[in-house]
């Protein structure tokens, strides 16, 4: 005797087919968004960006870090660190 599937025949092969390759599809894209979500996050700390644009005084609060970076390599010495610190605060 012949083993009959349900009547699905090349269609239901199809559909099946189709069916698991966009389920991993979506499965992987999954993947990917969740790995990029979270580097993403972790780099704009990293780089200085901020993370919603809106917030206030981001640049003052980075320029200041920028300016504290240049001082401890020995780029500016402490009378120029002080006045162009005094410069951002004064900006704010």
């Amino acid at each position: 005797m012949m083993w009959y599937d349900g009547g699905w025949g090349w269609g239901g092969w199809l559909f099946m087919t189709m069916f698991m390759v966009l389920f991993w599809a979506l499965v992987i894209a999954g993947i990917v968004a969740l790995v990029r979500y979270l580097t993403g996050a972790r780099h704009d700390r990293q780089s200085g960006r901020p993370l919603s644009s809106g917030e206030p005084g981001w640049g003052s609060r980075r320029a200041e870090e920028l300016l504290a970076e240049r001082f401890a390599r020995g780029e500016i010495d402490e009378d120029e660190y002080k006045r162009r610190l005094a410069l951002l605060r004064e900006h704010r």
